[in-house]
């Protein structure tokens, strides 16, 4: 089978998305799309996937034109895809989620259980999948709930596959597996689109890769002769600095202290399990672990989003457990949330109103109940040009930004000001290559300040080579404080999987 698209155009009102895009996947190989946010690549896999209705071009499969008005009729023309956040039924068991929709059934609709099972036994022998079709999902690790997925589109007998962000909560081991999972549906004569910001893994996986810059595409690389520097020129427009460059840490004097925290949800179920730790002045202390494992708790507890059934928070010998986030605020804390649009930014609102979200009650932009937006505008220009948000103007609508500028609007207004700590939870998740450059620059510089940096990060890359001391979570625990200069990322993933590797030397 053959895939083409030819000359697609999507508009949006302002914004050309795709403008006179082309590509062309076969069977049997894997292609690599990567590009900047806002680039373009969600928009153009939603027009495969019969979300979007190109404006202008058309999609060919075997040289013969289609029209998908839904995902129903790419998927029913072998397009299958695999989204970043899985549609799954967490309290149905696999074989249920799998036939969602394609049930096998008898009289009067009964569900054929025993035939939905052999269907997913099936396909997990066929492509190695290793499922329990009994199993129910919200009981399975993240990297065995993808695989369910997989089995959905493969039962549904696409020819296609699209992964959006595939590894982006996965261990690396789960990564491994998954690279696996990638060559054997390629043997089976299966065509891969792998959608990453990842350079590293585009480049271990993809047998052709992709770039696209403001919604063109700019070039295509070959994986086997391409660096990760000259795609990440490719896709910024400019050199990108790839590594993190920062001088050894001069800690200070205990800024957060974190003793015996506990957090309990509203139906008893323990996240956070007698958690202690400190965070010193002038270093970064990162915490790594599965996504799911008492980490977004922690730090909803730490910011006062989420009340504490146990220990204690302090910050600057300050007991601050039952304060409340605008407190925590006022004391000089900083926080980077893990989901800008639910907790980072109201996208209804202008980027400028959203550069000063948590200060407008200030003395510098308030006066009384009226606020002081000249002020306010003056402090959004300075901001979007200091930390370079693309956005028509600072009345736009932040909603509408792109995932990256999105988030430099959320950096930019959190480390705008004096402060003690920068808690940062997946600072950089979705961000493309020259954003994170940014982010971490910043991150760092906050430190070489003088301030205390929590990152939480299932980037197990970008959280090792930012942190001076590292923390591992798993089941609500820490089970590892590791330097981590002296383990490698697949010792650390042991860790985030509830082992302990041989001869690992913890700090």
């Amino acid at each position: 089978m053959k895939l083409e698209l030819r000359a697609i155009t999507k508009r949006f009102p302002g914004v050309i998305a795709n403008d006179n895009v082309n590509l062309t996947l076969n069977t049997g190989e894997v292609l690599a799309l990567i590009g900047e946010n806002g680039a373009g690549k969600s928009t153009l896999m939603s027009v495969l996937y019969g979300m979007y209705k190109p404006d202008e071009g058309e999609i060919l499969i075997d040289d013969v034109a289609q029209v998908f008005s839904s995902p129903a009729d790419a998927i029913a023309a072998g397009i299958g895809m695999v989204h970043q956040h899985f549609m799954l039924v967490p309290v149905f068991t696999v074989a249920e989620n799998v036939v969602l929709g394609v049930e096998p059934t008898g009289r009067f609709g009964k569900l054929h259980i025993d035939e939905a099972r052999k269907m997913v036994r099936e396909i997990s022998v066929k492509y190695n999948l290793d499922l329990d079709p009994d199993a129910i999902i919200e009981d399975l690790p993240v990297g065995v709930q993808q695989r369910v997925e997989i089995v959905k589109v493969l039962l549904r007998d696409a020819k296609v596959v699209v992964f959006d962000e595939p590894t982006a909560v996965l261990t690396p081991n789960e990564i491994v597996e998954f690279f696996e999972i990638v060559n054997t549906l390629v043997k089976a004569g299966r065509g891969v689109v792998f959608i990453t910001h990842k350079l590293k893994e585009a480049l271990s996986v993809a047998n052709r890769i992709a770039v696209l810059r403001r919604g063109k595409v700019v070039g295509e690389a070959d994986p086997a002769t391409a660096s990760e520097s000259e795609i990440a020129e490719m896709m910024v427009g400019r050199p990108v600095q790839l590594t993190v460059e920062k001088k050894s840490a001069h800690a200070g004097e205990v800024v957060l202290s974190v003793s015996d925290l506990t957090v309990i949800d509203a139906d008893g179920r323990t996240h956070v399990e007698g958690v202690s730790f400190s965070v010193h002045a002038g270093e970064i202390v990162g915490v790594a672990g599965v996504q799911g494992n008492g980490q977004t708790e922690l730090v909803e507890a730490l910011t006062g989003l989420r009340k504490a059934a146990g220990g204690t928070i302090t910050l600057d010998g300050k007991d601050l457990t039952h304060s409340n986030p605008r407190e925590r605020h006022h004391m000089g804390m900083a926080h980077i949330p893990e989901d800008r649009q639910r907790q980072g930014l109201v996208g209804g609102l202008s980027v400028a109103e959203n550069l000063v979200l948590t200060r407008y009650h200030d003395d510098q932009f308030s006066h009384g109940l009226v606020v002081n937006w000249d002020a306010a505008n003056l402090v959004a220009d300075s901001l979007i040009t200091e930390y370079d948000i693309r956005t028509p103007s600072k009345e736009t609508g932040a909603g509408t930004l792109s995932g990256g500028n999105q988030q430099k609007v959320i950096v930019a207004r959190e480390l705008s000001r004096d402060l003690r700590l920068t808690i940062a939870a997946q600072p950089t998740r979705g961000v493309d290559v020259g954003s994170i450059e940014y982010i971490h620059s910043r991150i760092v510089k906050e430190r070489d300040a003088g301030t205390a940096v929590l990152i939480v990060s299932t980037e197990l890359d970008e959280v090792m080579a930012l942190s001076d001391r590292l923390l591992v979570m798993y089941r609500g625990k820490v089970v590892a404080e590791l330097d981590p200069k002296k383990v490698s990322p697949m010792e650390v993933g042991l860790y985030m999987a509830g082992s302990r590797p041989d001869g690992v030397v913890q700090k």
